[in-house]
């Protein structure tokens, strides 16, 4: 084992202040922004450069020393960061090594969860395995092509939103909603392959197996309606089974993984609504609003949403074999 110091160069972060920085859409003048979120690979927003102050370089490691701490990424993009953010510097190592790491760090969070420690004074001195103890198998595991997944599907194709119209619709509008159907959560024995979705914000929804018939048809968006996951949606790609503390919203459209993760990530946004203990119930949820955008016609513009998305880094991972663009 050996120190992380002694593999990295550590290198404070930024420190910036996201609301004091200009956040824009353009991929081709902005810069990530590296936050202490476990989601996005870290990445809370895309923003304006600062002056002459150059941004870290793409395939450095990011590390939370705060918030969601010892969550630690490679970035495949430039980069600033925000407060109570290490990086982590070292050229001679692959991608796959820097991986390596980077779920070694994490592994470490339990030492700081507990009492609500940060790592900043830390985190030179977190042990970790030499790079002369990397198993074989992280340089073996072959990925064909890994870096096509931080691409966008659309390269050339660069879509503002500030630019599109918005409208608010009815959920009712959009969605047949009802109430998620399946075992009990505690019948659960691990055995099974028909996926059991439950109030999780985490892994698509995704709690457990069950050996249960589905109840509910893939193509789908499951939403979260009580609790501290509240107004977490995903998309379900294959048929499964529910809580009844998830709701099913049926599209009334054609729906595919790219309209339904815009349409997810708004979603998520009406969580503030419902803290405190306040349910989202199936009535609430039906008359709820949504604002999208629209065609010139004044109906949702699908098209647009999936084009947006496409237009995104790391759409190409959602991309599925033999599929045309």
């Amino acid at each position: 084992m050996k120190k992380l110091n002694e593999i990295f160069e550590i290198k404070h972060g930024n420190k910036f202040d996201l609301n004091k920085m200009k956040k824009v859409t353009n991929k081709n003048n902005s810069v990530s922004f590296v936050s202490r979120t476990a989601k996005n690979n870290g990445v809370s927003s895309s923003v304006a450069y600062v002056g002459d102050i150059l941004p870290f370089e793409a395939g450095n490691i990011t590390v939370a020393l705060g918030g969601s701490v010892l969550s630690s990424f490679v970035q495949a993009e430039n980069f600033y960061t925000g407060q109570n953010v290490a990086v982590l510097l070292n050229e001679n190592l692959s991608l796959k090594e820097k991986l390596f790491y980077c779920i070694a760090i994490k592994r470490n969070a339990y030492r700081y969860q507990a009492c609500g420690r940060e790592a900043n004074r830390t985190l030179a001195d977190l042990l970790v395995p030499s790079i002369e103890d990397i198993p074989d198998w992280v340089n073996e595991l072959e990925v064909e092509n890994p870096q096509k997944f931080f691409l966008p599907i659309n390269e050339n194709q660069d879509i503002n939103l500030e630019y599109a119209h918005w409208k608010p619709f009815k959920y009712k509008e959009l969605f047949d909603i009802g109430r998620g159907r399946g075992p009990r959560k505690k019948d659960l024995t691990g055995d099974g392959s028909v996926p059991f979705i439950s109030a999780s914000e985490q892994n698509n929804g995704l709690t457990g197996w069950t050996t249960n018939e589905p109840m509910h048809s893939a193509g789908v968006i499951s939403v979260v309606r009580n609790g501290n996951s509240v107004a977490s949606a995903f998309y379900q790609e294959i048929d499964f089974c529910s809580t009844e503390d998830v709701h099913i919203f049926e599209p009334k459209f054609k729906i595919n993984q790219y309209i339904a993760l815009f349409l997810c990530t708004l979603i998520k946004k009406e969580k503030y609504r419902f803290n405190y203990g306040r349910k989202w119930s199936i009535s609430r949820m039906r008359e709820s609003e949504i604002r999208l955008p629209i065609t010139n016609n004044g109906e949702p513009d699908y098209a647009f949403m999936e084009n947006y998305i496409k237009s995104l880094s790391f759409s190409s991972g959602l991309q599925k074999e033999n599929e045309n663009c």
